[in-house]
């Protein structure tokens, strides 16, 4: 009889597990989602939307068409205190507002190219992206905005346990865009559920769909005249996550805005408008 030293045992069972196990789990016990970006990574997306407003002034009814689109990259620096620090870099960006009063294509050169750091947690959470701050851009009346709003809510928001396929989590975000006219700030409340799996440009990947709530609220002035914004936002989600790579792979997002705009002063009124906004983010590279 051979008798093999219990230690030996061990380091078997030891090794059998560790090649039976992944960090991302399995679809039976429930998957651990991640973003796992590795240092030096660097991955490239676009995003493109179509938003409609829709308002009426004094019984006229204006319609409002604004296109945008952009291209950036994301190259990983590593963790810092256990969160990814990224480095992103503005590649490319357009934006066409169709108006009654004409087109508005502003001049985006002064921001093609800059880049800016922002942290993200493990499980998606968009940290830090205050360095994005200083980068801006003019709209003409409207003023100078910065690109910081465009990268608060850029990465879905995963679960923070193991899931499997129809299991639901929530996730609130908010944004805060400010300009030359005041500030408006957007608070949303999404319920994910995992769908199931579907391949994507040849990854394997999670498929969520989630429902999304929100409120509208706002300040500004425009030719002296005050201004608050009230509103609520109505919209669905569809994402797709690279669970094995812990890479966000596409999202396609739509919502409904119903809102008013209240002036004060001697021509005080309240003002309803709409909005519908689509808006696609997909991994190129």
């Amino acid at each position: 009889m051979v008798i093999i030293p219990v230690g030996v045992i061990i380091g078997m069972l030891a090794g059998c597990a560790a090649k039976t196990a992944s960090p991302w789990g399995d679809p039976e016990t429930g998957l651990i989602l991640q973003y796992r970006m590795e240092e030096n990574q660097v991955l490239k997306y676009q995003t493109s939307a179509e938003q409609t407003q829709d308002i009426e002034v004094m019984g006229q009814a204006i319609s409002t068409e604004t296109i945008s689109s952009s291209a950036f990259s994301v190259k990983s620096k590593g963790l810092k205190e256990n969160n990814h620090l990224l480095h992103v870099t503005i590649d490319s960006m357009s934006i066409n507002i169709s108006s009654p009063q004409g087109d508005l294509s502003p001049d985006l050169s002064s921001v093609i190219g800059e880049s800016f750091e922002m942290i993200l947690s493990p499980l998606g959470r968009e940290l830090d992206v205050s360095d994005a701050a200083s980068i801006k851009y003019e709209m003409g009346p409207a003023g100078s905005r910065s690109v910081e709003s465009n990268f608060q809510t850029v990465f879905p928001d995963l679960a923070d346990r193991p899931v499997k396929i129809g299991d639901t989590w929530s996730s609130t975000d908010t944004i805060t865009e400010k300009t030359g006219m005041g500030e408006i700030i957007l608070n949303f409340e999404s319920i994910n559920t995992l769908e199931g799996f579907e391949t994507v440009d040849g990854l394997e990947c999670i498929k969520v769909t989630a429902k999304i709530t929100g409120t509208l609220d706002g300040k500004g002035e425009q030719m002296g005249v005050e201004m608050s914004f009230k509103g609520d936002i109505e919209g669905t989600e569809t994402w797709y996550f690279a669970y094995k790579e812990g890479v966000f792979v596409k999202g396609i997002t739509t919502a409904h805005t119903d809102a008013t705009i209240t002036t004060s002063g001697v021509q005080a009124m309240t003002i309803p408008f709409t909005q519908e906004t689509k808006m696609e983010t997909k991994l190129v590279k």
